[in-house]
C-alpha cells in the first residue's frame, strides 16, 4: 500500500531510477495532493551518505558513530508511524545504543499544513530540548491518527508536548512563533534535498549508498547496517 502526492516545486527533477530501490508501505510523491492507494518509487541519481547536510539536524545515538543514517518522514505519514514502532526500536537497540548508528532525522512534510506544523514544532523542541527530542517523537508517532483525523494541529500538538517532561511547551510554542521563517526554511532545505537524492517517499533511508523506500522489514534494514560496519 502506498499513497501518492504531487510534483512539488521544492522537489529537482531526476531521471535515473535508483538501482536495488524498495518501495512498500510508504507514501509516494507523485501529484500535488495525497491519495491513497497508488503506487510509486523514488528516483534519483547514485547517493552517498557523505553527501547528506547532517549539521543542526535532529539525532540520536554517538555523533562520531562510524554509520550514519539519513531518515526523511512526515509526522503524518501513517507509514511513518508503523516504520517507528515496528522497527525503529530494533534498530535502536542493536545499533544505536551500543554507538554504532547514528541515526538523522530529515523532514519531508507534504500532507498538508499539519504536517508543516509538526515539522516545525520538532525543530523547536530540539533547538530547545535535544535530550528530549526522541521522547517526544515517540509520543507523537503513538498520539497519530487516521489522516486528516484532527490531531497534528498545533493545539494538539502542545497538548502533547506538555506532557513530556524536561520540555516547558510555553517556551517551545514561542521559539515556533519567534523562529517560524527559519524553521520552515530548514524544513524546505530537507524537501529539497532530498529530491536531489531522488527520494519522493516516506519514510524513505539512505544507508551508505542505499535508499531504502517504505516501511520495510527489519531483517532488510539490518543487512544493511551489517554491510557498512
Amino acid at each position: 500500500m502506498n499513497e501518492t502526492i504531487g510534483t512539488n516545486p521544492y522537489l529537482v527533477p531526476v531521471a535515473v531510477v535508483i538501482a536495488g530501490l524498495l518501495i512498500a508501505g510508504a507514501v509516494v510523491w507523485n501529484g500535488n495532493n495525497p491519495s491513497t492507494g497508488g503506487e510509486g518509487a523514488p528516483q534519483g541519481a547514485t547517493v552517498d551518505i557523505s553527501d547528506v547536510k547532517t549539521d543542526g539536524a535532529p539525532f540520536i545515538g554517538d555523533e562520531d558513530a562510524p554509520t550514519t543514517i539519513a531518515y526523511w518522514s512526515d509526522f503524518q505519514c501513517p507509514f511513518c508511524k508503523q516504520f517507528e514502532i515496528n522497527t525503529f526500536p530494533l534498530i535502536i537497540d542493536k545499533y544505536v545504543d551500543t554507538g554504532d548508528v547514528r541515526i538523522v532525522f530529515k523532514d519531508l512534510q507534504f500532507l498538508g499544513p499539519d504536517s508543516t506544523t509538526a515539522g516545525v514544532y520538532a525543530r523547536a523542541v530540539w533547538e530547545l530540548y535535544p535530550s528530549r527530542y526522541w521522547p517526544w517523537r515517540e509520543a507523537m508517532y503513538e498520539a497519530q491518527d487516521e489522516e486528516h483525523g484532527g490531531f497534528g494541529d498545533e493545539a494538539s500538538i502542545v497538548a502533547l508536548t506538555k506532557t513530556i517532561s524536561g520540555i516547558d511547551a510555553t517556551k517551545v510554542t514561542q521559539a515556533t512563533k519567534a523562529n517560524k521563517n527559519t524553521y520552515e526554511t530548514m524544513l524546505a532545505a530537507d524537501r529539497a534535498e532530498a529530491g536531489s537524492f531522488g527520494i519522493s517517499a516516506t519514510p524513505s533511508v539512505i544507508i551508505d549508498t542505499q535508499v531504502i523506500a517504505g516501511a520495510q522489514a527489519y531483517a532488510v534494514f539490518e543487512a544493511a547496517i551489517e554491510a557498512t560496519l
